[in-house]
């Protein structure tokens, strides 16, 4: 069960929201970057992100390049699971072999500082504060293994392999 607040972002955050295009040179210095995640959305989010809080987006999140730095930032920051309405595919993928979770669901009830509660096997968000239940598809089981060992890197570290 992972508990945390949402932080609320619009539709179409980019991987430029996400690593503003200005800290380019930074992503040789991965803990450096993170301190500027998500600031072309919220300049004060890294002041009041914590660990185990969660980003919530609507529709087409993470579109644009490709960069496999825009979820891992947002992991660094402490974030534990990304919500949202849409996402690009490939930074989907790249969150995933990154280790953290993307859930699609609907994201409209949820407002910025609602206390949310996600339940990975069951697929289930619950607002704690507004007493919204929203699902998302159920989560293939190799996905699971991938995200409850830390990403594929060490899944494969661990299993030698993809288990499908």
């Amino acid at each position: 069960m992972l508990t945390g607040k949402a932080h609320k972002f619009g539709d179409s955050i980019s991987t430029d929201h996400i690593i503003p295009g200005r800290y380019a040179s930074l992503r040789s210095n991965l803990p450096e970057l993170a301190k500027h995640v998500l600031e072309d959305a919220d300049v004060n989010f890294v002041k009041k992100v914590k660990p185990g809080d969660f980003v919530v987006g609507g529709s087409n999140f993470g579109l644009g390049s490709s960069r496999e730095h825009a979820p891992l930032v947002i992991k660094m920051a402490g974030v534990k699971a990304i919500l949202a309405k849409s996402v690009a595919r490939i930074f989907f993928r790249n969150a995933i072999n990154l280790g953290l979770p993307v859930l699609i669901c609907d994201t409209d009830k949820i407002k910025d500082g609602d206390e949310l509660e996600i339940d990975l096997t069951a697929g289930t968000v619950r607002d704690k504060t507004n007493g919204a239940l929203l699902t998302f598809g159920k989560i293939p089981d190799v996905m699971l293994k991938i995200l409850n060992e830390g990403g594929l890197i060490d899944y494969v570290k661990k299993y030698g392999d993809i288990k499908v």
